[in-house]
């Protein structure tokens, strides 16, 4: 089992509060018809939750797969880019009145900021994982 650092906690669950609320919303925002005042409103709240929980997970060290850059990133961290230079660049591309872009930009940001990243994180040897999978964390 990993020994995790006293902050590893603290920016998890921080990660948590910011990630589950932006899954919720990018769900329910997916199925709901788009441009309305709603749509508008949580899409603002949604992309900041999704640059809040991305920025959080870049100070969560990689324990799971190969370190990349100062033991310290590693391959999900990837993802976290994805998703710093998709939310402005999805919100320029509304503003400029480029819907298509944006549609496609905002199915990036969900696929792979969310389903994918959310995947990686069930991983045996990831925290969430072992969390919900591992008995022996739960004893």
């Amino acid at each position: 089992m990993i020994e995790y650092p006293l902050n590893y906690y603290t920016l998890v669950y921080a990660h948590l509060a910011t990630i589950l609320p932006a899954f919720a919303i990018g769900t329910y925002m997916m199925i709901r018809r788009k441009g309305s005042t709603q749509h508008k409103f949580l899409g603002k709240i949604y992309l900041l939750l999704m640059l809040t929980t991305a920025s959080i997970a870049l100070f969560i060290p990689a324990f799971a797969g190969p370190r990349l850059l100062l033991n310290h990133f590693g391959l999900i961290h990837l993802l976290c880019v994805l998703t710093i230079y998709t939310c402005p660049a999805a919100y320029s591309a509304i503003k400029k009145g480029k819907t298509k872009k944006h549609r496609y930009l905002m199915i990036y940001l969900y696929v792979g900021g969310l389903i994918i990243a959310g995947f990686f994180t069930l991983m045996p040897g990831r925290f969430l994982g072992e969390l919900l999978f591992n008995s022996k964390l739960l004893s």
